[in-house]
């Protein structure tokens, strides 16, 4: 098994119990206390929303400017200048924090200045890790890098919640167990990296002087900070807490564990698809490409609805089986409904970005991706100042700008390079799911709510089974058998 594959295989199942984990938390611990982990949710988010104006994309150069740097022998100078750079934005970066309230005095009232003691050295954390995790993507480890993205917040936010809520400690206390997890990740980041090569710090200039390196290095930067723009979800929290509370945000952010169950399918999509997109597109061969994007664009979909069906018709039973504040969710299931149906829409449209992305036109995704920040906070504001809607109003905004980014890149695909995501077999998907949804719904309920939370989503199952079994849409025989389950498990 080669370096890659074994890596990948890892990876994906750092991904999943990750997924798990913050799930099953957000469902059934998380709810105890939504203002407590609204508190947990804004704080993160906030950090990562900030970090690439300390940044300003110069991970990405690390990995563009790596083999250049190595072959002569800077790979530490590299690195080096890269920490100190980012340290001296830091300190800028705080600066400007600090005088932004005598030209702007309201800020002093934000939720972001009054926690401005965790934000702030989270962004350092956060920024020294965003360097040291590309840079040691260039040694083709990527699963120890996943340990620390993706379960070390999950333990932080679980980790402090429970100390808080189950051990009656204070929220101080309870921080600092938060905090101290991002300053462990950031030590295990040190040192794995010093594992891979002993770190020689070296922070001498002359090298990126030479034939003004330092110019492209930082072009390069540039576009990478500008594609950073995108993180809706980040946005959205960060608003939630400012013009609504933590308690919403807590609220939103179990909703948001809810809806991304259905993303399952995308997990890992690109890591497979790139080195295909990248084939077809140097081959120029289109009419393979837009084959496989129909076709990997309709299995998410497929797979999106029927995972989409079955929370939408056992949502209202699963809020009885949640802690005590469960019956505020279920007073916010337009936002399941509308979130959803948004996030179905972008899987259908697949790898767009992933196409634009790799091929030349790389400079339009950037585009799209202001666009979308640029909407979702427009929107965001709209809703929130100019209607009762709330967090409806959020997801409204969310399903507005997210539809409008996918069908830009879905119109620019189609104009340039002659391919699609849709197809006919879609609407013949929606029309199957929304009928076994309607038939769950209007079937007689049990008085037992653990009844009705099996019983309802298996109707919907058996009837997209036997909708999809005359229709011929998705090859379900091709992975409801024995060989396909056992292939999970091989390693080659």
């Amino acid at each position: 098994m080669s370096v890659v594959a074994r890596q990948g295989f890892k990876y994906s199942i750092i991904g999943y119990i990750g997924f798990l984990l913050g799930t099953v938390s957000a469902i059934f611990i998380f709810p105890n206390d939504f203002e407590f982990y609204g508190k947990l949710r804004y704080i993160l988010p906030t950090a990562e929303m900030l970090v690439p104006f300390v940044v300003l994309g110069i991970s990405y150069s690390n990995v563009k400017f790596f083999h250049t740097v190595e072959r002569d022998g800077k790979k530490q100078n590299m690195l080096s200048l890269s920490l100190l750079t980012v340290f001296i934005n830091f300190l800028i970066f705080t600066v400007v924090f600090f005088v932004l309230p005598y030209f702007y005095p309201k800020f002093r009232y934000s939720e972001a200045w009054k926690m401005k003691e965790m934000i702030l050295p989270l962004i350092l954390i956060l920024s020294f890790c965003a360097i040291f995790n590309k840079y040691t993507s260039n040694y083709k480890r990527i699963v120890v890098s996943n340990i620390f993205d993706n379960l070390f917040p999950k333990i932080a936010n679980l980790g402090a919640f429970c100390l808080f809520y189950y051990f009656a400690l204070s929220q101080k206390i309870s921080f600092a167990f938060f905090f101290g997890i991002f300053t462990i990740m950031l030590f295990g980041y040190i040192y794995y990296t010093n594992k891979l090569e002993k770190i020689q710090l070296d922070f001498n200039t002359d090298y990126f002087k030479k034939n003004n390196f330092w110019k492209e290095f930082f072009n390069y930067s540039f576009f990478g900070f500008l594609g950073t723009f995108g993180n809706y979800l980040a946005i959205n929290s960060f608003m939630i807490g400012e013009f609504m509370g933590m308690e919403e945000v807590g609220i939103y952010s179990v909703l948001y564990a809810l809806i991304s169950l259905i993303s399952i399918p995308q997990l890992g999509l690109f890591n497979i698809s790139a080195p295909i997109i990248n084939k077809t597109l140097a081959d120029g061969d289109m009419v393979e490409l837009d084959r496989f994007h129909k076709k990997t664009s309709l299995s998410l979909y497929f797979l999106g609805a029927v995972l989409f069906s079955c929370i939408m018709v056992g949502f209202p039973y699963l809020t009885q089986f949640m802690p005590k504040n469960g019956t505020m969710l279920r007073e916010y299931e337009p936002v399941v409904w509308i979130w959803g149906s948004a996030v179905l829409i972008d899987l259908a449209t697949g790898f767009n970005g992933n196409i634009i992305s790799l091929s030349k036109y790389y400079r339009f995704n950037i585009l799209v991706m202001l666009l979308l920040a640029g909407l979702t906070i427009g929107l965001n504001y709209y809703f929130i100042k100019n209607t009762q809607l709330k967090l409806i109003g959020i997801a409204l905004s969310t399903a507005i700008s997210l539809s409008i980014y996918n069908i830009i890149k879905i119109t620019f695909n189609y104009i340039v390079f002659k391919v699609s995501p849709l197809s006919i077999e879609m609407i013949f998907v929606s029309i199957i799911c929304t009928l076994a949804i309607t038939v769950a719904i209007v079937l007689p309920n049990f008085d037992n709510n653990l009844i009705n939370l099996v019983y309802k989503p298996s109707v919907v199952l058996i009837l997209i089974y036997i909708g999809n079994y005359f229709t011929k849409i998705f090859p379900l025989e091709d992975y409801l058998n024995v060989r396909f389950i056992k292939s999970i498990f091989k390693f080659k």
